[in-house]
């Protein structure tokens, strides 16, 4: 006797849970403007008041978010589990798809600790404050510290910003061009 295993193909049971997509969606709007923010606040002149009294402190303040909102999404994530991968996508695809979320993650965790840090280290800080709340600083004062974390988060954040762009075209090419192949992954985030 063969006993048959039905499984729930509907769309809904191919999407992640609701709190799953929320915290993707809020995550990568925070991503994208704090990197339009960091960008701009390294090109403004120090003269600027906006500087010092806008960009950097909610800077800070959205990147603790973003800290914040990853730890989120891995617990979910483990307590609620992920569907399957697209049927969309090739062995190989599957390979790169989990080794560009490993590493998305990783920048994810890396970015905002390694600015942490780096605000913590420099003299000129008065420290890291999360939408008003002072946050303890982890290292000492020390300005050759300071510069080498600076120089490390900028290339970071870079990276970050290389893995979200393999990211996003990666979901554009499945959604466009792999259209009526199968079920697309962007779909299973909407």
């Amino acid at each position: 006797m063969t006993s048959m295993v039905t499984r729930d193909t509907s769309v809904e049971a191919k999407k992640y849970p609701l709190a799953m997509r929320v915290v993707h969606w809020l995550r990568a709007l925070i991503i994208f403007g704090m990197i339009w923010a960091g960008l701009t606040m390294v090109a403004m002149n120090d003269n600027v008041p906006a500087k010092f009294e806008l960009f950097y402190p909610y800077h800070k303040s959205f990147g603790i978010l973003v800290f914040l909102l990853a730890v989120t999404q891995l617990i979910l994530r483990t307590k609620g589990g992920v569907p399957p991968p697209s049927t969309i996508l090739t062995p190989s695809e599957i390979v790169l798809s989990r080794w560009l979320h490993r590493a998305l993650y990783a920048l994810m965790f890396a970015v905002p600790l390694v600015g942490y840090a780096r605000s913590s280290t420099y003299s000129q800080s008065d420290g890291v404050y999360f939408f008003g709340v002072t946050l303890p600083e982890l290292l000492p004062k020390d300005d050759h510290v300071s510069a080498m974390l600076q120089t490390t988060h900028k290339y970071l954040a870079y990276a970050l910003l290389a893995v979200v762009v393999i990211h996003v075209l990666a979901a554009l090419k499945h959604r466009l061009l792999d259209r009526g192949k199968g079920d697309d992954p962007l779909s299973r985030m909407l």
